[in-house]
């Protein structure tokens, strides 16, 4: 796990800093369904990249049509996630087009060295799920004043349902985002945990 990622260290200027890492096991079932259904239903299955999600993506969209944002985490999965959280930064539009090599690079060496079960514990520790609050363990603190192991489906819900963008998407006082967003999260959850590639994943 990374000592501080670019990320934590540029926010700890201004939001502080709150994060305590943890191991796969000290995690419950729910918080790592509710990632995989919430951003990257494909995650057991893919290489990194979800294509299909990338060429819906790139598709034109109609003028006036408003756009919503999908559960499933649109066409960055979990694994280019991490592989951006941990070796890179976030940034602008700019920032954006130069960081898709290295982000390319890393998600296929992920894939590769560490493998599914290591890329979601690494992501569920340093993304960040509150302002200056990174990793579920701190988010639980926070928010539920317990540990990632003992959160309940709806609790692992509203903690996913901030992404991905914790700042604005508050789950304490609950925003309206994500009073929405966490009973589809749920019922996604209900929807994938019999699926045989994420009962490998998640036993």
């Amino acid at each position: 796990m990374p000592p501080i990622t670019i990320t934590q260290l540029a926010n700890a200027f201004g939001y502080g800093l709150k994060r305590d890492y943890i191991s796969w096991n000290e995690m419950n079932q729910s918080i790592k369904l509710a990632a995989i259904a919430s951003e990257d239903q494909a995650f057991p299955d893919h290489g990194g990249f979800d294509w299909d999600a990338i060429e819906k993506s790139l598709r034109p969209k109609k003028r006036g049509k408003k756009t919503k944002i999908p559960l499933g985490g649109g066409a960055s999965t979990i694994t280019q996630q991490t592989a951006k959280n941990v070796f890179l930064w976030q940034g602008g539009t700019m920032s954006k087009y130069i960081r898709k090599i290295p982000e390319m690079y890393f998600t296929k060496m992920i894939e590769w060295v560490w493998g599914k079960q290591r890329i979601l514990e690494v992501y569920l520790n340093v993304i960040e799920m509150g302002p200056g609050i990174f990793g579920v363990q701190a988010a639980a603190k926070h928010y539920f004043n317990k540990d990632a192991r003992a959160l309940t489906r709806s609790e692992a819900a509203m903690i996913i349902a901030c992404l991905p963008n914790p700042k604005k998407f508050t789950v304490k006082p609950m925003s309206r985002r994500v009073s929405w967003r966490y009973p589809q999260i749920l019922k996604q959850m209900n929807n994938i945990e019999s699926d045989e590639d994420v009962r490998v994943l998640i036993p």
